[in-house]
Parts: C-alpha cells; structure tokens; sequence
C-alpha cells in the first residue's frame, strides 16, 4: 500500500473519541494527532496530575483542541463501572474507543484491586469490561455516516502467545512475565476479532480492529519489562540494537491511528509497522498468528471474561 501518514486522516471533526492510558506514550501521541484533527478527546487514565499536563501539552500544540481528563484506573472494576457511568449519563454517542493502555512483563505477579494478574487485568480484562459498560453509547444511532470504531492495543508478542483457559490470572500456574505478557495481548488481538463477530451477527454497528506498534520508545519498555531471563536478554539485546530496530512513540502510534481512523478500515482487520519484522516503519497489515483466529477459544475467553468482570454484552 502506498505509505500512510496522519496527513491521510480525514477531518475528526464533532467526533467523540476516548483513549485509555493518555497521558504518556503511545496514548498520548495519538490523542495529540486526533485533537489536531478536530476530534473532542477524552484522556482516559488514572492520574489527574498527569492528566492535566497532557492536557496543557495538547493545548500549547493545538490552541483551541477539545479535550479532557477523565479518571479511569483500569487495575479496578469499580473505577472503570464509574467512568462508564458518567459518559452514559452524559449520554454523548461515541464515535472510537482506542483500549491503548497496559503494563509490559511485571518482574513479579501483582494483582488488580479485583484479584486479578496484573497483566491479564489491565492490559485485557479491563478493556474488556469498558467496551461492554460503553457499548450503548458505541452503537447508538445518530447523524454519523459510519458506525463507531473501536481499537485493541495488541503486540507482536501475541505470536507466541498462549490462552490458559483454565489458569488465566496464572493462579496456579508458575508466573513468568514474559508469557503472562504474551497472553494478555493474544487476548487483545481475540477481543478484537471476537468483537466484530458479535457486532456482525448482533446488529451493534461498530467496526472493531487491532493494531500494534512494533518497537516504539516509550516508557512502557523502559521502565516495564523484567530484567531477568528470557525477557532480560531480549531488552538487552533491544538496547544495543535499538537504533536500527525501534522508532519513536509518534510512528508507534501511526498504526492505531490508521485502525481508528482509515476509510478502508474493516472489521477484524490488524495494523502494524511493516518494516524490520514489523518492529518500525510505515503503518499496514500486520499478521495475525493462528491461535488468535480460534474461534472456539476467542468463544470460550469471553464467556470467562464475563464471568470474571460481571460484565455482560447480551
């Protein structure tokens, strides 16, 4: 495909879009394109302080940009049923949803204010409870010419990822942060297929796509990953190489902002760098593993991640 670039990205104008995680990072990077682009943005994250720097930074960028903190801690369910609520009693439809923030390979096996792993929690479960609590403002009918559009964050590591159905939290599975990891973004990749399946035979009028950013330079490699192990060797190794494998947190956020935004864009399809293994470059088709098209285990997921948030889509 011809190379694609935020000058491709149509006017946003009267749109609504909510991003989790931001304040710092890829989330950032893409709420500053989308303001730019005349989009009301809400900077969904859990602190205000943080919060309001981002919105200071989006601002002195783009005099007269529309948007906002809202509080929104993905490591507990009360936190994202409350900020579910206030944008359905505002009751303003919701044109994208970009499920963006996570945590990268814990050292050690945290859990959720829910009990839930850390990794599984934030980076998967929660989205999945937010996307369920905003559905109706997702698919609701008003004068757009084009249902809602909402994003999973995945990763690369999706590839050697596997689904433990019977041990998801890692409860009583030996916890190791890199295959924990793995799981928590072929999660996100099966959320997003899975979503468009339901949407499609549900009449829900959203198109629901994944992207991932290759090796960007953000915090979340910095200051996340395990030093130890597999997962040590692999940030070593990246650090040496980094200058010829990685790019910047704003080309990291080109294949989000090519899943949320393109006109092309269908349901279940996956964005990603298409340079160096899909580590950097222009934004295109990524792939998608096998185990992430399994229907039967994308079925089996949900049903858990019901029964495990309390949140149900009907």
């Amino acid at each position: 495909m011809t190379t694609w670039t935020t000058d491709d990205i149509p006017d946003q104008s009267g749109k609504l879009v909510i991003i989790t995680g931001a304040t710092g990072g890829l989330g950032l990077e893409t709420a500053l394109v989308l303001a730019a682009k005349g989009a009301e943005v809400v900077l969904a994250a859990r602190n205000p302080t943080k919060g309001a720097e981002a919105e200071r930074l989006i601002r002195a960028r783009h005099p007269g940009a529309d948007v906002r903190f809202d509080l929104l801690d993905l490591g507990d369910l009360s936190s994202i049923a409350a900020f579910a609520d206030r944008q359905l009693e505002a009751g303003r439809p919701i044109d994208i949803l970009i499920n963006n923030a996570g945590v990268m390979a814990l050292p050690k096996r945290l859990t959720t204010a829910d009990g839930f792993e850390m990794q599984f929690g934030t980076n998967y479960l929660s989205h999945f409870a937010l996307t369920g609590r905003l559905l109706p403002l997702l698919s609701a009918t008003h004068s757009r010419h084009e249902g809602a559009r909402v994003v999973q964050l995945s990763s690369i590591a999706h590839r050697g990822g596997r689904i433990r159905l019977d041990d998801p939290n890692y409860e009583k599975t030996a916890y190791k942060p890199w295959p924990v990891y793995q799981q928590s973004k072929l999660a996100m990749l099966m959320f997003a297929i899975e979503l468009d399946r339901r949407s499609q035979a549900q009449g829900w009028k959203l198109t629901s796509a994944a992207a991932h950013p290759g090796f960007a330079r953000t915090d979340l490699i910095a200051n996340g990953p395990a030093q130890s192990g597999a997962g040590g060797l692999m940030m070593a190794a990246g650090r040496l190489l980094q200058p010829f494998i990685s790019h910047s947190a704003a080309d990291g956020a080109l294949p989000t902002l090519l899943a949320a935004t393109g006109p092309t864009v269908k349901g279940g399809d996956y964005y990603g760098p298409q340079r160096v293994m899909e580590m950097k470059g222009p934004p295109g088709p990524a792939e998608i593993k096998p185990q992430a098209r399994d229907a039967e285990v994308a079925r089996r997921l949900w049903a858990e991640s019901e029964r495990l948030t309390g949140v149900h889509y009907g």
